[in-house]
């Protein structure tokens, strides 16, 4: 497994060209070797993937606007082609989808995009955040994606910190999910006066050691860091998770 940088935590230092070319400096220097697109100004995605290349960085994964994926999907696929990047992601459902008598409509708006991602040699992934794990009719929402979606058609970005806040097991989850898992998201969570708060990875109360060996287990390919919100640099913060998690013997 590899691990990565998950650029929506820099996106405020990756809004134009020179800042995106020099945060990809420093996320090369910490020693990340992928990194996930994310929330990044309007940078032409040749210049995006010829910086990314300058600095050994492989795009490995993107969050890309739902109604893009629904409405656009071969030019979505032509510009992943562009970025080397086989899997493309969105950061969660549009809204309209979550009451009980609208959720699997989802599945019907995305199966024909998902299939023709699948046939372009890519696959369509979805993030989870906390509200997935409610409960429709005694089904957990993100139980309607499995259901409607073979793995060939949909894979999850499993998120450590938000399948924890959730009160969900994070272990099981990750073998729930074994064989959609390619790439994910590694967040830890701490208590702060008594409110949780995003922190580097093996900085909180997570089980990162027992989590990667799930991961290993279920096929995960990259292990991305995201932190949404940091205390103090966010580049200071995806370093000391890069160090932890080297510690234990990934990088």
């Amino acid at each position: 497994m590899q691990v990565g940088a998950q650029l929506y935590t820099l996106r405020d230092y990756c809004q134009n060209e020179r800042d995106f070319r020099e945060s990809m400096k420093r996320v090369a220097e910490i020693g990340y070797k992928t990194v996930q697109i994310s929330a990044i100004g309007p940078i032409p995605q040749k210049t995006v993937r010829d910086i990314c290349d300058s600095f050994d960085l492989k795009i490995v994964l993107t969050h890309t606007p739902p109604d893009r994926v629904l409405y656009d999907t071969d030019n979505v696929i032509a510009e992943h082609d562009i970025l080397w990047c086989k899997h493309i992601g969105i950061g969660a459902m549009p809204g309209k989808y979550l009451e009980p008598d609208w959720i699997e409509r989802f599945a019907v708006d995305y199966l024909e995009p998902a299939r023709k991602i699948a046939a372009a040699g890519k696959l369509f992934m979805y993030h989870n955040h906390d509200f997935e794990f409610q409960r429709f009719n005694g089904k957990y929402i993100l139980e309607y994606l499995l259901d409607a979606f073979s793995p060939d058609e949909l894979g999850i970005t499993l998120d450590t910190y938000w399948v924890q806040v959730a009160g969900c097991d994070v272990e099981d989850w990750i073998e729930r999910l074994s064989g959609r898992l390619p790439c994910v998201h590694l967040k830890d969570l701490e208590m702060i006066s008594g409110k949780p708060y995003m922190s580097p990875v093996m900085e909180g109360n997570l089980n990162f050691p027992k989590y990667l060996k799930a991961f290993e287990k279920a096929g995960t390919e990259y292990l991305l860091v995201e932190q949404d919100d940091c205390i103090g640099s966010p580049f200071a913060c995806l370093k000391k998770s890069y160090d932890n998690l080297k510690a234990l013997g990934y990088s």
